[in-house]
């Protein structure tokens, strides 16, 4: 089956090359919710999807990341045990846990916002990287922080110790990492 179209084939090639990417984003977002650290006093475990949001959003950029991490989003919402633990449903988002996912979206959207200006700007660097995977993470845990409080009905410290402090070296070793593959790697 041929299907017609008025636009050439390399027209159209970019865009099917970005839906692919953000699918694979979106599956190795999914991928990264099943390597999981349980940590025993939070209901919150370590997992590698940050590492994926934050170079679904870097290497995408504002788009492509943020669809891919909205598919991401939706499959488990329909059900695919696809979030961290291997959860899944509605349940979920409006769970403890729910604000680090709509984190996600944000910070996949908010990091490609960010690569976009720096490379506008002519001022991509490692640290410029670094920076914005900061700023990725710092959004990830606002939202998860907030909803981890409010669902719980826990104070702003407990929320913070339970929530944010225990999983910061590790975000900081995964946005280091995501920076340098961002600096070397373009898609």
């Amino acid at each position: 089956m041929h299907i017609k179209s008025n636009e050439p084939y390399s027209n159209r090639t970019p865009e099917l090359r970005m839906m692919v990417f953000a699918s694979l984003f979106a599956a190795l977002t999914s991928a990264g919710a099943y390597i999981q650290i349980p940590i025993p006093f939070s209901p919150v475990p370590v997992t590698l999807q940050v590492f994926f949001v934050l170079l679904a959003g870097s290497m995408l950029k504002s788009k492509w990341g943020g669809l891919s991490i909205i598919v991401y989003t939706l499959l488990g919402i329909a059900g695919l045990p696809v979030f961290a633990g291997g959860s899944s449903g509605m349940g979920v988002l409006f769970g403890p846990t729910g604000g680090y996912i709509i984190g996600f979206i944000l910070a996949a959207y908010t990091v490609g916002k960010l690569f976009e200006k720096a490379e506008n700007a002519d001022k991509s660097s490692l640290l410029i990287n670094v920076i914005n995977m900061s700023v990725g993470v710092l959004v990830i845990y606002t939202c998860g922080f907030i909803q981890l409080m409010f669902v719980s009905e826990i104070g702003p410290g407990a929320a913070l110790a339970l929530g944010v402090v225990p999983f910061l070296p590790g975000e900081i070793i995964k946005a280091g990492v995501a920076a340098y593959i961002t600096s070397t790697y373009k898609l």
